[in-house]
């Protein structure tokens, strides 16, 4: 029987980004080091594929330090945690590497920078999300106040309108996050805000990418988890760019191939925590239903790199 012929977009960049990349060899490099168990605070990115595969090789995911024993490694997952822990960790003499994406770090050092020249801070970002919870959580209570839409600007209330500064969440939607600092400076003129954009160049490219292929797509999907940020944002930002539908999937398994009946293209791309193993796989998947033809789009290229903490690069004793 012929394959129905389908176009397959492949949004590019896609899938990991340094940061990300950057989580996973600290845990892989860790367990080399110390030997397993190496305990990990929450989920070091938010991949259930990731996370599997790094607890073959040793690792142990926990919600909270009290979970680990003093005498184990303990790794900070890429979003970042509250200053609190670790000044714990470090109460508990433990050994601990802290994975926080440096372009989040940044974000934290800047709530600091501005607190130190006592402005209050406004935060950007999702309630709950950890790294929402880890920059809020670099500054005493109440000193920063968490707004997730443009309704929440109207009802903050700020303890001096001329003394604020903002930060944001680093994988937001790139258009609903300026419609949001929009109202901010409308509301609050003088306000103050990062010396270069807080969402990380991965976000902004892959949103890009996405908004560059929706429009000639009948159907997108997006690889990722349903608990990652960035990964969700791309879905909404290909529904807002024209595409009539879109869908996160976990795996390949996870397509919904009653709703791609009768489609002519498709198009393809990950979240910054989703592996190229697993786009592969949906695209294998696609294969064995279509006559696929490939067209890569790409927007922007990618050398960002960086490195792993100094004691993870120092031989083992």
């Amino acid at each position: 029987m012929t394959k129905p012929p389908l176009t397959l977009f492949m949004a590019a960049p896609r899938g990991f980004c340094a940061g990300v990349d950057r989580a996973i060899r600290i845990v892989e490099m860790a367990i080399e080091k110390w030997g397993a168990p190496v305990y990990v605070r929450h989920e070091i990115v938010h991949n259930k594929y990731v996370v599997d595969d790094l607890r073959e090789k040793g690792a142990v995911f926990v919600e909270e330090l009290d979970e680990c024993p003093d005498d184990r490694p303990v790794i900070f997952s890429a979003h970042g945690v509250p200053k609190s822990v670790p000044a714990a960790a470090t109460a508990r003499e433990m050994v601990f590497v802290d994975a926080t994406c440096p372009l989040v770090s940044k974000v934290h050092i800047e709530a600091q920078r501005h607190a130190d020249n006592g402005l209050q801070m406004i935060m950007i970002g999702h309630a709950g999300h950890p790294e929402t919870v880890g920059t809020m959580g670099q500054l005493p209570e109440g000193e920063v106040l968490l707004v997730e839409t443009v309704e929440d600007v109207s009802q903050v209330a700020v303890r001096d309108p001329e003394r604020l500064a903002y930060v944001t969440q680093t994988t937001l939607s790139v258009d609903d996050t300026a419609d949001i600092v929009a109202a901010l400076q409308a509301r609050f003129p003088a306000i103050v805000g990062p010396h270069k954009e807080d969402i990380c160049y991965a976000t902004t490219n892959r949103q890009e990418a996405v908004k560059a292929i929706a429009p000639d797509c009948d159907a997108l999907l997006v690889v990722g988890a349903p608990n990652s940020s960035n990964s969700r944002r791309l879905v909404e930002v290909a529904s807002r760019a024209g595409c009539p539908y879109a869908q996160l999937v976990q795996r390949a398994e996870n397509i919904d191939w009653r709703a791609l009946d009768g489609i002519a293209s498709v198009g393809i791309t990950a979240g910054a925590s989703a592996p190229e193993i697993l786009i592969e796989e949906v695209v294998d998947a696609f294969r064995e239903r279509f006559d696929v033809t490939v067209k890569v789009v790409e927007t922007a290229q990618e050398n960002v790199e960086f490195k792993v903490p100094r004691v993870l690069r120092v031989l083992r004793v």
